[in-house]
């Protein structure tokens, strides 16, 4: 009877850094120079120029956030290329397990893996991947036949931040939420065990179970949100995600939508 593959142990080093760029690229620059290990995690008490989606920047001040990137690598975890939705819902399982126990059932996902408490964002998450050496977007390969070499998951969320620039729209910290002053890089090492628990069920059960939690916390589901794309704003309800990460909504017609395809726009 043939074995499971042997899966390394997934506990590794958490590495603190006092002020980076991004912690994405510390991570990436950690890999090219062959220093990186799988599952291991760098923190920094000061992120000034932290990576958002689509090309956006993470504001945040020092010593207020979680700035974390952890790195692993897929093949391990027998992810391949075409898998890419089952690592970025169970990292926004993960986080979202990790917020609740400190912000309660007010906490959602919000697709494709913002972090939201009520109708606020918390958090959010980056991954990028190295496909045979080249860096690639998390959701733009799906018909990448090389191999998944690496993937840097990022993580920012606010923890003690109490002022937010007026550009953001809908910010909220844990502190805001709860009262309570609690330190992030405390905080950064409870989420990294997490996310490496639910990494270690992805590999070991399937993305099953998983899937089915990234949709029981899906913020609005089965509520009507305004969606734009392209030049067309409409109103549709959101009804669920596919297996493949795509957004299924019902107006007068079921539609999906890719990640980057429409813009959500608050009321």
């Amino acid at each position: 009877m043939p074995q499971p593959p042997v899966i390394p142990p997934l506990e590794s080093s958490f590495i603190e850094l006092q002020s980076v760029d991004s912690t994405n690229n510390y991570a990436r620059q950690q890999i090219h120079a062959g220093l990186a290990q799988h599952g291991m995690a760098w923190f920094a008490h000061e992120q000034v120029a932290g990576k958002g989606q689509r090309g956006k920047i993470w504001q945040s001040e020092k010593n207020s956030t979680i700035s974390l990137s952890i790195v692993i690598k897929p093949g391990l975890l027998s992810l391949q290329i075409a898998d890419q939705f089952q690592l970025s819902a169970c990292v926004a399982v993960a986080v979202h397990d990790f917020f609740t126990k400190y912000a309660g059932d007010d906490t959602k996902i919000k697709w494709p893996n913002d972090l939201y408490w009520q109708d606020r964002k918390a958090g959010g998450i980056l991954i990028e991947s190295i496909v045979r050496g080249q860096e690639l977007g998390l959701v733009d390969n799906q018909s990448e036949s090389s191999g998944w070499s690496w993937a840097i998951i990022g993580i920012g969320i606010n923890i003690t931040q109490a002022y937010f620039s007026p550009h953001l729209p809908n910010p909220v910290s844990l502190k805001q939420i709860t009262g309570k002053s609690l330190k992030p890089v405390l905080l950064a090492k409870e989420l990294h065990k997490i996310l490496l628990e639910k990494l270690a069920e992805l590999s070991a059960k399937g993305f099953e179970n998983i899937y089915a939690q990234y949709l029981q916390h899906l913020y609005k589901r089965n509520e009507i949100v305004k969606l734009k794309k392209d030049n067309r704003v409409f109103e549709a309800r959101i009804k669920t995600i596919s297996r493949l990460g795509k957004l299924v909504v019902e107006h007068a017609l079921d539609e999906e939508f890719d990640f980057g395809e429409v813009e959500w726009l608050f009321r």
